[in-house]
C-alpha cells in the first residue's frame, strides 16, 4: 500500500510539473482538435506547411514522397508541393543557409521535423497542443522589431506568417500579481494591457487594496470578423496535426502494436499464474 501511494504521488507530481512546463510562457495551452487520422486535414496541413513554413523552417527528416502516406499521389506532390528544383524523393530542405538565417533573424529558425515531439510533455499537453496554441497567440506589438509578439513565447523573433489568414484583431491582457514596494512591503497590483489591431498599446497599472485573491493572467482576443477567426483556427488545427504526424508518421501503428502487446502480456500473465498454481499445488 505504501509503495502504491508513493507511485501515485510521483505520477501526480510528474503531471503537475509537465503542465507547468508546458505553460511556462505564462499562457495556458489549448487542446487541439484530434485530426491525426483525418487524411483531408493532414493534406491541407501539408499544403499550409509548404506554403507558409517551409520558406524559413526546414524539415530535414522528412521526404516529400513520404506524403503519399497521407493520401497524396506523387503527381499531386510534384504539381502542388514542390518548388522548381526539388524532386519528389528529396528531403524538405530550404534554400536559406544557417549563416544567412543568423544574419537576418539573429538565430536560425529551428527545423520542424520533430517539433511536435520536442514540445510534448509526459502526462501533459501534447506538442500538437503547443503548436496549435502558439500559432493562435500572435498579436500586433509595435514595440517589437518584427511588429509581433506572442503569449506562449513572449518576445519571439518569429513574425506571424499566417496573419493574412487570421485577419486583424485586438488583445486585452490582464495580469494580477504581488510586487514589492520601495519600503519593502508587498502590494498586489493589476496590470491591464490593451493592444489594438495595429499593435499600439495602452497599459495601465492599478494598486489593489485589501486583495484576497491569487496571482492570475487572462487574455482575450477580439476579432471584427468571427467567421474569419473560426476559419483560421480550423486551418491552424490542420497544420498542427500535420506537424504532429510528421514528427512520428508511424505513431498510429505504434499505438495499435502497443495494444496487441498489452493483450499478449495480459494473456501470458493468466497462463503464468495458472501454471504457477498447478506447479505449487502439492507444496504446503
Amino acid at each position: 500500500m505504501i509503495m502504491i501511494k508513493k507511485l501515485l504521488g510521483t505520477l501526480a507530481l510528474s503531471l503537475t510539473c509537465a503542465v507547468a512546463f508546458a505553460a511556462s510562457g505564462g499562457h495556458k495551452l489549448d487542446t487541439a482538435p484530434d485530426r491525426i487520422n483525418d487524411m483531408a486535414a493532414l493534406q491541407n496541413g501539408a499544403k499550409l506547411f509548404v506554403n507558409y513554413c517551409l520558406g524559413c523552417h526546414s524539415a530535414n527528416s522528412m521526404r516529400y514522397n513520404k506524403l503519399t502516406e497521407i493520401g497524396l499521389t506523387e503527381e499531386q506532390i510534384k504539381k502542388n508541393l514542390l518548388f522548381t528544383s526539388d524532386k519528389v524523393g528529396d528531403l524538405m530542405h530550404i534554400a536559406m543557409t544557417p549563416a544567412d538565417a543568423k544574419k537576418w533573424f539573429g538565430a536560425a529558425p529551428p527545423d520542424l521535423s520533430v517539433i511536435a515531439r520536442a514540445k510534448s510533455t509526459n502526462l501533459g499537453p501534447t506538442g500538437v497542443d503547443y503548436v496549435y496554441t502558439f500559432l493562435r497567440s500572435f498579436y500586433r506589438d509595435t514595440s517589437k522589431t518584427t511588429g509581433w509578439n506572442n503569449l506562449v513565447f513572449p518576445s519571439v523573433g518569429m513574425p506571424n506568417v499566417l496573419w493574412q489568414l487570421q485577419g486583424p484583431r485586438s488583445l486585452e491582457h490582464v495580469t494580477v500579481h504581488e510586487t514589492e514596494k520601495e519600503d519593502g512591503s508587498l502590494q498586489w497590483e493589476r496590470i491591464s494591457a490593451k493592444y489594438d489591431g495595429q499593435g499600439f498599446s495602452e497599459i495601465t497599472t492599478e494598486a489593489l487594496q485589501n486583495f484576497s485573491g491569487s496571482a492570475s493572467t487572462t487574455s482575450v482576443f477580439t476579432s471584427p470578423d468571427p467567421k474569419m477567426a473560426a476559419d483560421f483556427d480550423n486551418q491552424v488545427a490542420d497544420l498542427s496535426n500535420f506537424l504532429g504526424w510528421m514528427a512520428e508518421p508511424m505513431q498510429q501503428e505504434r499505438k495499435q502494436m502497443g495494444v496487441w502487446v498489452l493483450m499478449f502480456l495480459f494473456i501470458f500473465l493468466i497462463v503464468a499464474w495458472r501454471l504457477n498454481s498447478a506447479y505449487w499445488k502439492h507444496v504446503k
